[in-house]
């Protein structure tokens, strides 16, 4: 009878062990899971716009035109097709991005938005340097500031700037990528 008693008193404290192992592998899983959604949100954070749900009266007025004044601000969100100017395509630029770790590759390919034909000319003549500027902008650009849309954005504008500070004959009223790839 005391074997009985000693065998279901050791058996009580690996119960025990197994039970409490149990609940530590259910609370790390549960963190991990917690940590990863929260982690995830972030990440996918960047790209979300707030969503306005008020109602609004669609009126018919003139075209505005818009330029793109901020980092911020996005050309291409307020205008329709039809205000758009000419566009001047570029040859596509393979290049490769800063980074710490490993190789990556940016593929892109873009078209100006002219604000006139006359600069098409100057863009001609210019276009060794024009592409030298891109060039540098794009490999000086890491795979987290150009993943996202405001990272896109904000390398629009800086081309965009850069391009217009060398330009007499008019303006580079926007930029438009036709492929964009990262490998």
């Amino acid at each position: 009878m005391a074997e009985e008693e000693t065998t279901e008193e050791s058996a009580a404290p690996a119960e025990k062990k197994s039970n409490m192992l149990m609940i530590i592998i259910i609370v790390v899983l549960f963190l991990i899971i917690i940590i990863g959604a929260v982690v995830g949100f972030l990440l996918m954070g960047d790209d979300a716009e707030p969503v306005d749900n008020t109602p609004q009266k669609k009126e018919r007025s003139a075209p505005k035109k818009r330029v793109m004044n901020s980092s911020t601000d996005s050309y291409d969100d307020m205008r329709q097709l039809s205000d758009i100017g000419i566009l001047y395509p570029l040859d596509t630029f393979t290049v490769n991005l800063k980074s710490d770790a490993g190789r990556r590759y940016l593929k892109v390919t873009l078209s100006l938005e002219l604000e006139g034909e006359e600069l098409s000319l100057e863009l001609d003549a210019k276009s060794p340097v024009l592409r030298d500027r891109i060039i540098r902008i794009l490999t000086s650009k890491t795979l987290e500031e150009i993943s996202s849309k405001k990272g896109k954005q904000k390398v629009s504008q800086q081309i965009m700037d850069t391009l217009n500070a060398m330009i007499k004959d008019g303006t580079i009223q926007g930029i438009y990528f036709t492929e964009f790839v990262i490998q």
